[in-house]
């Protein structure tokens, strides 16, 4: 189940954000002065092909891949980059967040799942 993160850090002249996180996924949503949903980003399979669905007001949606910046050679791990990646798995991905975002505010789970279900 998605749980609030507490003490989110917020950046001075960002948008305000929301943390939520359980085992299989981390969204951020990014909230407008008047606390409606500006855009978020859901990050899934965050233990084997960790990707990301990112939706925004200005931008509309984008679906990548996360590259954890390790190598195999060895070196120092760099920071995590979002990269082009394939298709997105609606269906899948949608029923599962559906049932992680049970406890979350009910507002912002109807919100986050049908952008996820319209994604284009």
């Amino acid at each position: 189940m998605l749980r609030e993160e507490k003490n989110v850090r917020q950046i001075e002249g960002e948008p305000r954000r929301r943390w939520f996180a359980d085992d299989y996924f981390d969204l951020i949503v990014w909230l407008e002065p008047d606390d409606s949903i500006r855009g978020f980003q859901l990050c899934y399979d965050r233990e084997k092909k960790p990707r990301a669905l990112t939706w925004t007001k200005q931008y509309g949606y984008k679906h990548t891949g996360i590259d954890n910046g390790e190598h195999a050679w060895g070196s120092s791990k760099s920071s995590p980059v979002l990269i082009e990646d394939g298709l997105f798995d609606v269906l899948s991905t949608g029923k599962r967040f559906e049932a992680d975002a049970a406890e979350m505010p009910l507002k912002l789970a109807a919100f986050i799942i049908e952008k996820v279900k319209t994604f284009l």
